[in-house]
C-alpha cells in the first residue's frame, strides 16, 4: 500500500516485501538545480501557441527520460518532460558514478543528472517539476494531468523508473552515498578489501553478495529469517563461498557512524538480543518498486508490477512507449536506461511520421472519392 499519492516522484511509500512485513521506499531527497513552478500557479507547457499540447510527452526525469528528451528535441519534436517534484531518478542518491561512459574520473550522480537536464533543455525540451496525478490513454491525443494542468500529447514515453525499497532507518537515509547503497554493481568497486553487509534473503540479495566478493574482504549476509527465499542454486553458492558469512534471524535496527558507516546494530528476531556488527558498507537488497501506480489501469504489468514491453519499447497502446527501469528489473543501470530512452524517442519519432503519412493518405483518398467525374 502507499501512504502518498499514486504519481511518480513520491517521497515515501510503504510496501510489503513478501515476508509479511512492511518496508519503506524513499525517493531521492536532493533536487537538481531546475526551476520549480510557483506553487500558486500551474505550469503550462508551451507549444509555440501557448497551449498544453505537445507531440511527445515524456514522464520521468532519470537517465531514460532525459535521454529520450535529448533525442526527441534534436528531432524537432519539442518534447515536454513531466519530471516530478523530486526529479533526477535514483542517481540523485548516488554520490559517485564511475561506470557511466565518458567520465574517466567519475562524476557525482546529481551532477550527471544536472548535465543531462541542461543538454535536454539546450535542444528545446521543456521540463516541468510536477507529479503526474492521472493519465487517460483511451484515445489520441493522450491526456496527462500534472500539477492541476491537463497536458495532451500525440505520443507518450513512460520513463518513471523504480524506487529502491529501504529499511526506513534515519541513519540509513543520512549515510546514503557514504557507505549505504542499493546497488552492488554500481558501488561495489569502492569497497575493495573492506568488510561489507548485504541485507535481504532473495535472489537479488544473494547475487549482490556474490558480486561483492570480487572486491570486499568479507561479506556479511543479514536475513531476518532462518532460511533464504532465493533459488536453491543461489542459496548453495552463497552458503559455500569462503568470503560470505551469514547472520540468520537478524534485523538491522540502526546504522552506525557519523560521516561514514562504521557498523550496524542488529537485533535477533527470536530472542530480541541486540549486538553490533562492524562493517564499512551496507547494501540494501530487499527489492525495488516500479513507479507504475498511475498507469495500472492502462498499461500491462508483470507479476512484480513492472510495465511489459513489446518489440523493444512498445506498450500495448499505439503511441505509448516505455523506457528504463520502469520495465527493466534485470539490469537497472544508468547506461541501459539511457539506451532505452534513446530507443523510445526514435520509436516515437518514427511512429509519429508513419501516423502523419497515414493521415495524409486518408485525406488524399477522401478527396479522390469526393471528386465529381467530368461528363
Amino acid at each position: 500500500m502507499n501512504d502518498t499519492n499514486q504519481g511518480f516522484g513520491s517521497l515515501r511509500m510503504i510496501e510489503d516485501d513478501g515476508d509479511g512485513e512492511t518496508v519503506a521506499t524513499m525517493a531521492p531527497l536532493a533536487p537538481i538545480s531546475m526551476e520549480r513552478p510557483d506553487a500558486g500557479a500551474p505550469a503550462v507547457a508551451t507549444d509555440g501557441g501557448g497551449g498544453t499540447h505537445t507531440r511527445v510527452l515524456i514522464i520521468g526525469s532519470g537517465p531514460a527520460g532525459l535521454t529520450a528528451a535529448i533525442y526527441a528535441a534534436r528531432a524537432d519534436l519539442a518534447p515536454v518532460v513531466i519530471a516530478g517534484y523530486v526529479p533526477g531518478g535514483q542517481l540523485m542518491i548516488t554520490s559517485e558514478v564511475e561506470n557511466y561512459p565518458g567520465f574517466a574520473e567519475g562524476i557525482d550522480g546529481p551532477a550527471l543528472m544536472a548535465a543531462m537536464t541542461a543538454q535536454a533543455e539546450r535542444f528545446g525540451s521543456r521540463i516541468h517539476n510536477l507529479d503526474v496525478e492521472s493519465v487517460d490513454f483511451s484515445e489520441r491525443p493522450f491526456k496527462v494531468v500534472a500539477g492541476g494542468t491537463t497536458y495532451t500529447a500525440d505520443s507518450v514515453i513512460v520513463a518513471t523508473g523504480a524506487s529502491a525499497i529501504w529499511l526506513d532507518l534515519e541513519n540509513e537515509t543520512r549515510l546514503r552515498g557514504r557507505g549505504v547503497s542499493a546497488c552492488a554493481t554500481c558501488d561495489g568497486f569502492f569497497f575493495r578489501d573492506k568488510k561489507v553487509a548485504v541485507v535481504g534473503g532473495g535472489d537479488s540479495a544473494l547475487e549482490e553478495a556474490l558480486f561483492l566478493t570480487k572486491f570486499a574482504s568479507e561479506v556479511v549476509l543479514i536475513h531476518r529469517r532462518d532460511e533464504f527465499r532465493g533459488s536453491r542454486i543461489m542459496r548453495n553458492r552463497a552458503a559455500s563461498h569462503p568470503k560470505i558469512s551469514i547472520r540468520w534471524n537478524s534485523q538491522v535496527i540502526d546504522v552506525l557512524g557519523q560521516d561514514k558507516i562504521e557498523g550496524l546494530r542488529l537485533k535477533d528476531s527470536q530472542t530480541g538480543a541486540e549486538r553490533e556488527e562492524p562493517v564499512q558498507g551496507l547494501f540494501v537488497a530487499i527489492g525495488h518498486k516500479p513507479n507504475t501506480d498511475v498507469f495500472k489501469d492502462w498499461l500491462e504489468t508483470d507479476e512484480k508490477g513492472y510495465l511489459v514491453v513489446h518489440d523493444h519499447t512498445l506498450s500495448g497502446i499505439e503511441g505509448v512507449f516505455v523506457a528504463g527501469d520502469v520495465h527493466d528489473h534485470r539490469y537497472r543501470q544508468a547506461v541501459t536506461a539511457a539506451g532505452d530512452g534513446c530507443k523510445a524517442a526514435i520509436d516515437a519519432e518514427r511512429w509519429l511520421e508513419a501516423s502523419a503519412d497515414e493521415a495524409d493518405d486518408a485525406v488524399a483518398s477522401a478527396a479522390t472519392d469526393e471528386a465529381v467525374p467530368v461528363a
